[in-house]
């Protein structure tokens, strides 16, 4: 038994929820996002929830109810409030420039890196002197900006030895002891 798949959306102010030809749309302040939703799931909207049952317990019917639970329900938290993430840049001579869509990172290698994000994510830059840069990407969709993340915090991995790299922000990261001297 699905215990995500069961659990009602509630339907936030401002937001609008159509489902036509086993495609969802939903609508909100922020934007618009659609999914397609297999034919084994059935979606009810009724006053302000949206509900989701499935046609068998055959484990890819169980596994497909939760899965667009999930998906409608981050398409709901989306457009009415919106995803951020946040990477922080650490590291000597790091540093981090947004200018529209691209994202140019000097990271220690020969050359700059840039990178061109697509429309519907936004992405801003934070330089204090002292402090690492930090680059943040805001979205109504929830895997596109994780995605973008990813992307971007694997062009330098934070090292385990001093920590340099780029990190999301808040992420622990387990340092190790460097060499010791050898004692005579």
């Amino acid at each position: 038994m699905s215990r995500v798949g069961n659990a009602k959306i509630t339907i936030p102010e401002g937001v609008d929820v159509s489902f036509n030809n086993n495609i969802i749309t939903v609508k909100g302040s922020k934007g618009e996002l659609t999914q397609e939703i297999d034919s084994c799931v059935t979606v009810t909207i009724e006053d302000s929830e949206i509900s989701f049952s499935r046609e068998s317990d055959a484990p890819q019917h169980r596994s497909k109810h939760g899965l667009y639970r999930a998906l409608v329900n981050n398409m709901v938290i989306g457009v009415s409030q919106g995803y951020k993430k946040e990477l922080e840049v650490i590291g000597v001579g790091y540093r981090a420039n947004a200018r529209g869509q691209q994202l140019d990172l000097s990271l220690g290698y020969s050359h700059n890196i840039i990178l061109e994000f697509p429309k519907e994510i936004k992405v801003t830059t934070v330089s204090e002197k002292g402090k690492a840069p930090i680059v943040t990407l805001e979205s109504i969709d929830k895997q596109l900006v994780g995605q973008a993340a990813a992307k971007v915090r694997s062009l330098r991995k934070p090292e385990p030895y001093k920590g340099k790299g780029i990190k999301y922000v808040g992420e622990e990261l387990r340092r190790k002891a460097g060499k010791t001297a050898a004692a005579k």
